[in-house]
């Protein structure tokens, strides 16, 4: 009964590694192609070399040229995320992102913004929010984020995506424009163009700029361009490289055009190798639990079920050589062994034969015949 009991045993263990191959696909997997809850802060960084820039100090307003540094932060608000309820309790996050703007010599700042928003965790784009704002000026405004916004989704599609432009409070579609690899990940290129589109400033805020920029003219408004290239990891929809050649022109009802940015911003080195780095762990986390190991315990389990089965079903050489010893096949003790010589007259028989046939006769009158020859010599 041994081997029926390690059978069973192997079997139970492969059906066992079968269920955990299953749940890695259907359940762990899943979880893992979402935003998660405990994201760690990350920075990234994009320069542009000889920049021309409007740059207000002091109420002063001018026209630069030199290069700019902007440094981006993405903070995850844990507790504002536990905190939301409804519909996007448990399927979106909340982010809170920084961004200033300094020139690379002197370190000024030149212009800065804040912003929370919630994003959906599977698709990663932007949700509608009611705490959600964008702080320009020092004053949160209300804005409805949407779109795709510092994330694509998990497993992005060769496609096109809408795409929220800060500027303009609105989307714009990004069309898929092919793979490059970035140091040595495959990444799918989306690009994003804007051309002389009006921004929706504030009255007060253009008048201050047609006032120091073009006196005379007695409105205006700020004309913007931009063409928004974003290399992106497929498998973890993180941008793995940026790109932004940014252009914004006041355009008075009399007078010359101003330029007030002309800038192409592009992520720095480090940037794209820790944007890189952060994609190849989570490609592998993604590869380990949700390909690589449950084909694993798959095979290993198809295993256990087949040897357990084979090892049910097969009885051991030994124990049947053992209960034929114990049980040898019955001899009939009436029977006398076999004579092996041939008797005349007939056929070799297992029967005893009679008294009365004649070899049995003459067999047994020799020793009369010879006990009275012997009486005879005595005599």
């Amino acid at each position: 009964m041994k081997h029926r009991a390690v059978g069973a045993v192997l079997f139970g263990g492969g059906v066992l590694l079968l269920a955990l191959a299953a749940g890695l696909v259907f359940v762990v997997k899943p979880a893992m192609t979402k935003l998660p809850y405990d994201l760690d802060s990350s920075t990234s960084v994009a320069e542009a070399k000889g920049a021309t820039f409007l740059q207000i100090t002091n109420g002063a307003v001018a026209i630069n040229q030199g290069d700019l540094r902007s440094t981006v932060q993405v903070t995850p608000e844990r507790a504002k995320t536990a905190a939301l309820s409804g519909d996007l309790a448990g399927d979106a996050v909340v982010w809170r992102v920084g961004q200033t703007v300094e020139r690379t010599d002197s370190k000024e700042l030149v212009s800065a913004y804040g912003a929370e928003l919630a994003l959906d965790r599977v698709s990663a784009a932007a949700v509608d929010w009611n705490e959600q704002f964008l702080d320009e000026s020092g004053t949160p405004e209300k804005v409805a984020f949407a779109g795709q916004v510092y994330k694509f989704p998990f497993d992005s599609a060769q496609g096109n995506y809408e795409v929220f432009d800060r500027d303009l409070r609105q989307t714009r579609m990004a069309e898929f424009k092919g793979t490059e690899e970035i140091n040595g990940v495959e990444a799918y290129r989306y690009e994003q163009v804007i051309t002389d589109e009006k921004l929706p400033l504030a009255t007060d805020r253009v008048g201050l700029l047609l006032g120091a920029l073009a006196p005379g003219s007695t409105s205006g408004d700020v004309v913007y361009s931009n063409t928004r290239t974003v290399w992106v990891d497929p498998v973890t929809g993180s941008y793995l490289k940026v790109r932004e050649q940014q252009k914004k022109v006041l355009v008075p009802n009399t007078g010359t055009p101003v330029t007030l940015l002309d800038a192409d911003f592009s992520y720095n080195e480090e940037t794209v190798a820790s944007s890189v780095d952060r994609a190849k762990e989570s490609r592998n986390q993604l590869n380990i639990l949700g390909v690589f190991a449950p084909l694993g315990l798959a095979v290993l389990g198809l295993v256990l079920i087949l040897v357990g089965l084979l090892v049910s079903r097969t009885r051991r050489p030994a124990t049947v050589a053992r209960h034929a010893a114990a049980d040898p096949a019955p001899t009939r003790v009436d029977q006398p062994p076999v004579r092996d010589d041939a008797r005349e007259g007939g056929p070799l028989t297992d029967e005893i034969p009679p008294a009365s046939t004649n070899w049995k006769s003459e067999e047994s009158t020799v020793p009369s015949q010879r006990s009275a020859q012997g009486e005879s010599e005595k005599q």
